[in-house]
């Protein structure tokens, strides 16, 4: 079984993962601004947009070598783009699989949903609790009141909620089951111990304002890994790359055209450390 996928552009391939609830439909105008620099591999999550009503894996890895094998099918190398979500799935796939995955733009990524009594900067547990008593009940109302607080904070808020529900109204809604497992991950994962395995050179961006990942869970993110670089953008919220698009496409250009210059110095660096 392969998932959905859509692949457009020409360039090096970048493939796009996007957050919880959503569907490859929110890349639509990040791609329009890439597809000449980029090949661009836009994919639904397991259980989301195209991808509902087929079988997504009962855990974790077996969602991600779904992702993996639909991946295998179309690059054998490639730099990923993961959005929250998203984001803790790249970060999965690099360090599973080193030698496909080139680099890595991770927004508002965290290595820690979930606030813990030695994890401060995550989202309250009692938070996520309520998610997910909201997604047994009614949970259209759930991912609807969910998409409102991605946009609260930004400069552009109703314009980005109206894509959000533009991108599920046009290429389809998760099914529940997807849902309650995409929430699980979130809440149960710590990927902390995992990455200083992460080696691809990594870009972390974050929105100022973003209530879902804290700013200093990102920015921990990047400190904890070994190759990171660190970006916050003003007045955005929990999705930059459509509030603050302009801006958003010139950083990640900027930092996919340089990763592997950056990476190069780094090994070179630390070649030198070693040998004295």
């Amino acid at each position: 079984m392969s998932l959905h996928v859509a692949v457009t552009g020409s360039g090096p391939d970048l493939v796009l993962l996007h957050g919880w609830a959503l569907n490859l439909g929110v890349w639509e105008s990040l791609i329009e601004q890439l597809r000449g620099r980029f090949r661009l591999i836009a994919m639904d999550l397991p259980g989301h947009g195209r991808n509902a009503g087929q079988p997504f894996g009962a855990t974790p890895a077996e969602q991600d070598w779904l992702i993996h094998q639909t991946l295998a099918t179309v690059s054998n190398r490639y730099s990923v783009l993961g959005w929250s979500l998203g984001a803790q799935i790249a970060l999965d796939l690099a360090a599973a699989l080193p030698a496909q995955v080139e680099r890595l733009v991770l927004v508002a990524g965290t290595a820690k949903f979930v606030a813990s009594a030695d994890w401060t900067r995550g989202i309250r547990g009692a938070t996520v609790e309520r998610l997910d008593a909201s997604l047994r009940s009614d949970h259209k109302r759930a991912v609807r009141e969910f998409l409102k607080l991605q946009v609260r904070g930004s400069a552009r808020g109703p314009l980005v909620l109206q894509k959000l529900q533009s991108a599920l109204r046009v290429h389809g809604e998760a099914e529940p089951p997807a849902l309650a497992a995409g929430l699980k991950r979130l809440a149960e994962s710590d990927l902390r111990p995992l990455l200083p395995h992460v080696h691809a050179p990594a870009l972390v961006i974050a929105g100022q304002h973003d209530r879902i990942t804290l700013p200093a869970a990102s920015r921990a993110l990047a400190q904890g890994l070994p190759d990171a670089r660190y970006v916050e953008i003003r007045r955005a919220a929990h999705a930059p790359f459509l509030s603050h698009q302009s801006e958003f496409v010139a950083v990640v250009a900027r930092f996919l055209r340089s990763a592997s210059t950056v990476s190069t110095r780094t090994r070179r660096a630390r070649a030198r450390r070693s040998a004295s």
